[in-house]
């Protein structure tokens, strides 16, 4: 008998045998989910009776699916803190853990019974994320918050919805579910800075900070067709919609399309059968085309009577961008979650099963599930090796092939805080976001999203370059890429031939739809993906079903990227204690399905004929209109007491006292006759002052900001969370994000200009690779590296 081959062994789980109490309650408990998903031993704290999340959201025989969402994978320990031998538990717990996540509200008795200051000096090694709505903010500890009044306070709203409307809210909890990507990466970098220093640290982390830098910021890195143009100026009303990205209905639904570079107009050209109306060079501009008045209807002409799946197919024929609007079932059945296993059936109650994401990563070529809940035992790490106020990621060294908003956020994150991270560009491929409008030499959105880092321009193409990546690759500790999957491939640097000439290399890949599946060849702009993902679908005004109004967000990518950051901490982590790499990939598509899971396995438990109770939101729930032009602030009630004040904040004690609408469901009948009477009382105020006089009556509220005016709004000021900056290629200054998170200990990144292409290429060959000067001249004469300051880089 032949002898079989052995398996190779799994690596171990990176976080497997880190210990997380975890006592977030609401949507933030899903920072202890993804740290469960990458194997840490998270067990989350709650009252006898159990937290109230249990109880709210989507019900289904009783049981919340948004409660499931949030906390799968984790065990349980009922505590009442003011008990003194549950107290006493309580502490035994905490002194065996690694790091905290609470929720309690500032100046709350919940706050101050646990008393996360009084743990932090009590456990200095301990990592605590304090996490509130506002954060420990002078002025705004005690202001509440929901998904709508993030999204106001944000700059998000003022960009969402079609001029001449009121603001769109966006669907679901977006303002959460991002915020959530960033706590779990502050949370992460500060463990791996208490792993390196010795010291815990005590963060104190605002939703709105992570909604603000996390959804989509209006000062930080955009898509390509904005040519450079950052948020703050735009026009100060919503967007036009449909130019960048129209939507053109066809015969089974809708389809997007995503024409940005001349060589995809080229192949639109062709599929349109290069219409003499279209043929002038110009058309291969952005500009030309976003301006044209006849050129989609000329498309929508083209599309009539066709498929989604067939334009689909037609548009990769001819390597046009191009994705079908699909709602979110057909979204979670489409045949590329299916091959990829995205989601699995899970056991709510006896007997009925709903499907839930299987992971938001895959770690070492498998997808990072949610585990069964297991004690673990206490991981082992090695002394600390940092020197005090190091930054934690000091010494490390990151080949960022990355490119447009995910590849940019994932590698400035790890350049803000130490890494020595070199941006790699081929001078003929420059990225994409270096394009602007005008000749300026710089975009405004490049500079934000690339500071920190150094520029070398290689080709990889030739043979040279290649052979020059690969010893570089040698000298990394991590490379990051997020190209269409195979591209590394293709060029022989795939992740297997990276890891193998360096085993303890960590490689990272983002991509629209993931590295397998029918898709993963499909070109992945955000816009693709929120279409194929159902989201698209979802954000438009109930009234006018065509009325989509996505097309200016940028989302998932720094959202992504910070899920892939998120990877690759725990991958270091895993390398402290073991020496071994590993690989992280991630897929846009599967992290926004993520932030919908609720509504997934509501809609499959519908369609079996299961009764959900609960999801639709209590009234008022959405921006009203106030004194000015175009000025909004959003209102929301949770619950009856949200209710009886936001009555007698308006001074309504005739709505108080109305029967029928004592509870939800009585409120939610009346939508319309509620909303007259709150836009009756706002529309008399300024939005700061309804904001104002709502928040301190204890309802949550928000005036609407434009991205322009972030930086002087109150909030912002206080926090400090904009700083003002110069680059040497850019006119004016810049504001670009003072720091992630309050905390202790961790340094304010460093604010260094975001390099032109292949400015520091013979300074890099030399520090990684002690090149001699004759050697650099050589590989730039021939072509293989670039070292001179490119020429103006316009749009194309």
């Amino acid at each position: 008998m032949s002898e079989q081959p052995a398996e190779t062994p799994q690596p171990p789980a990176p976080l497997a045998g880190v210990r997380v109490l975890d006592l977030a309650v609401g949507p933030l408990a899903a920072i202890g989910r993804l740290l469960a998903e990458l194997g840490a031993d998270v067990v989350r704290v709650e009252p006898r009776d159990g937290a109230a999340d249990r109880r709210q959201g989507r019900i289904v025989a009783g049981v919340s699916l948004d409660h499931l969402a949030a906390n799968r994978g984790k065990r349980s320990a009922r505590l009442d803190l003011a008990d003194a031998d549950d107290r006493a538990a309580f502490d035994d717990l905490v002194a065996d853990a690694d790091m905290l996540i609470e929720t309690t509200a500032p100046g709350s008795d919940a706050a101050a019974l646990l008393d996360a200051a009084g743990l932090s000096a009590r456990h200095p090694a301990l990592v605590i994320l304090s996490a509130s709505d506002f954060g420990r903010t002078e002025g705004f500890a005690g202001w509440q918050a929901t998904d709508p009044v993030l999204h106001a306070l944000s700059g998000e709203l003022s960009r969402s919805g079609i001029a001449g409307r009121p603001p769109l809210l966006p669907p679901g909890d977006l303002a959460y579910d991002c915020a959530v990507a960033q706590g779990a990466y502050v949370l992460l970098l500060a463990f791996y800075a208490r792993l390196r220093g010795g010291t815990g640290d005590h963060l104190d982390f605002s939703v709105l900070d992570g909604a603000s830098l996390a959804l989509d910021p209006g000062y930080g890195i955009a898509g390509s067709a904005t040519a450079g143009i950052p948020a703050s100026q735009l026009p100060r009303g919503r967007p036009t919609v449909g130019a960048q990205y129209p939507i053109i209905p066809c015969a089974d639904g809708f389809v997007r399309l995503c024409v940005l570079s001349p060589r995809q107009w080229q192949g639109m050209f062709e599929w349109m059968g290069r219409p003499e109306a279209f043929a002038d060079p110009a058309y291969s501009r952005l500009d030309t085309r976003f301006s044209s008045p006849t050129l989609v209807p000329a498309i929508a002409r083209l599309f009539a009577g066709r498929t989604r799946a067939e334009l689909e197919a037609e548009g990769q024929r001819h390597g046009v961008p191009a994705a079908g609007l699909l709602d979110l079932a057909e979204a979670e059945h489409s045949p590329q979650m299916a091959a990829r296993g995205a989601f699995r059936p899970v056991e709510i109650a006896r007997g009925i099963f709903a499907p839930f994401p299987d992971g938001a990563l895959e770690l070492d070529g498998a997808r990072a599930g949610v585990p069964q809940p297991a004690v673990q035992p206490r991981a082992p790490f090695p002394d600390p090796d940092l020197a005090a106020g190091a930054a934690p990621l000091a010494g490390l060294r990151v080949l960022d092939l990355g490119v447009i908003v995910v590849g940019a956020e994932q590698s400035r994150l790890l350049a803000d805080y130490g890494a020595d991270v070199v941006k790699l560009e081929n001078a003929d491929f420059p990225d994409g976001s270096r394009q602007t409008r005008g000749n300026v030499p710089l975009s405004i959105t490049f500079a934000a999203g690339h500071r920190n880092k150094r520029g070398l321009s290689l080709n990889l193409r030739a043979p040279a370059g290649k052979a020059l990546f690969l010893k570089l690759a040698a000298e990394a500790d991590i490379v990051l890429s997020n190209f269409k999957p195979g591209t590394m491939e293709s060029l022989g640097l795939g992740a297997d031939m990276l890891r193998a000439i360096n085993p303890r290399l960590i490689v990272a890949e983002s991509s629209a739809f993931g590295a397998s599946g029918p898709w993963s060849r499909r070109l992945g702009y955000g816009p693709l993906v929120r279409a194929s993902a159902g989201l698209t679908q979802r954000w438009r005004y109930p009234d006018d079903a065509e009325s989509f109004s996505d097309a200016i967000t940028v989302y998932p990518d720094h959202a992504a990227g910070r899920i892939g950051v998120v990877g690759v901490l725990a991958l270091l982590i895993r390398r402290w204690r073991t020496g071994a790499g590993g690989t992280v990939s991630v897929a846009q598509a599967e992290i926004m399905l993520s932030h919908m899971a609720p509504e997934v396995a509501a809609l499959s438990l519908e369609a079996a004929g299961h009764a959900v109770a609960g999801g639709e939101p209590d009234a008022p729930w959405d921006a009203f209109p106030c004194a000015g032009d175009d000025e909004w602030c959003a209102v929301t009630v949770r619950d009856d007491a949200d209710w009886a004040r936001l009555c007698t904040a308006i001074d309504r004690d005739d709505l108080a006292g109305d029967p029928a609408l004592a509870d939800r469901a009585g409120r939610i009948a009346a939508r319309g006759r509620i909303d007259a009477a709150v836009s009756a009382w706002t529309q008399e105020l300024a939005p700061d002052a309804a904001m104002a006089r709502l928040q301190a009556a204890g309802v949550p509220a928000g005036a609407m900001r434009r991205v322009s005016e972030l930086p002087g709004s109150p909030y912002f000021r206080a926090r400090d969370l904009l700083t003002a900056v110069r680059h040497p290629m850019v006119a004016e200054p810049l504001l670009q994000e003072t720091r992630p998170v309050r905390s202790r200990h961790l340094p304010d990144p460093p604010q260094r200009p975001a390099p032109m292409l292949g400015e520091q290429s013979a300074e890099i060959l030399r520090d990684w690779l002690h090149l001699p000067e004759d050697d650099i001249a050589a590989l730039a004469q021939a072509g293989v590296i670039g070292t001179e300051r490119p020429a103006v880089a316009a749009v194309a």
